[in-house]
């Protein structure tokens, strides 16, 4: 399974402070293990861990390291993730305006 579209999402929600791989790897794991489907929680921190250490190698890269060590964020300085946090804030969907309001009849006068 392919983890990557969860883990961008996960660290666009983090912002700057970004988060450490242990908790990517709980909100990975939450996303991605459903009824059907379930994987363990080491193959999912593993893939996780390994992810984030290729890469964040990479000064243009969409992933980088905050300074302190297992802690992860977006890297604001990529176009890439820029884009990113861009499409992930118009994937919300919008909540109606106006409540709806029930005016059909009732069945049972009391």
């Amino acid at each position: 399974m392919n983890y990557d579209k969860e883990i961008w999402r996960v660290l666009t929600e983090a912002g700057m402070n970004g988060l450490s791989v242990q908790k990517i790897a709980r909100h990975v794991f939450n996303a991605s293990n459903n009824f059907f489907e379930t994987v363990t929680f080491e193959e999912v921190h593993a893939y996780v861990q390994q992810y984030l250490l290729k890469n964040s190698k990479n000064p243009d890269s969409i992933i980088e390291s905050t300074g302190v060590r297992g802690i992860y964020r977006m890297n604001p300085a990529s176009q890439e993730s820029q884009q990113l946090m861009l499409l992930f804030r118009d994937e919300e969907p919008e909540e109606p305006a106006t409540p709806h309001e029930d005016k059909s009849l009732s069945l049972f006068d009391f």
